[in-house]
């Protein structure tokens, strides 16, 4: 059955809204919820690459790679939130790890906090 040009559309937005996201905080890396990494060890690390988040990484595209064709392989994208205290090295590494599982577009979320009154 054929289906209507409405469903496609649909399905297209569907698949398009569906972020991978990397959560960074003080202790943890997170991908998807799940614990990959300590920041400490990661900054403690000589690797250039965070070996629990490229593991995850990989599943991640292997699953995407199912569901998709080939044009939608080059655009991957994961997300990246934390806060402004992140250091530059750290935020590199993760950039790095993402880069070399193939997730090129990489989009930054900074965390805001609310302000308490006096």
């Amino acid at each position: 059955m054929k289906e209507s040009h409405r469903t496609r559309r649909m399905e297209r937005h569907h698949k398009r809204n569906k972020k991978l996201l990397i959560l960074v905080n003080k202790d943890n890396i997170m991908f998807q919820g799940k614990v990959v990494a300590s920041t400490h060890q990661v900054m403690d690390a000589r690797q250039s690459v965070i070996p629990g988040l490229l593991n995850e990484l990989n599943l991640a595209a292997r699953q995407l790679g199912k569901r998709s064709s080939e044009k939608t392989v080059k655009k991957r994208g994961v997300t990246i939130m934390g806060d402004k205290k992140i250091p530059y090295a750290l935020l590199k590494r993760i950039m790095l790890t993402c880069a070399s599982s193939d997730f090129t577009n990489i989009s930054l979320a900074v965390v805001h906090k609310a302000q308490e009154k006096n």
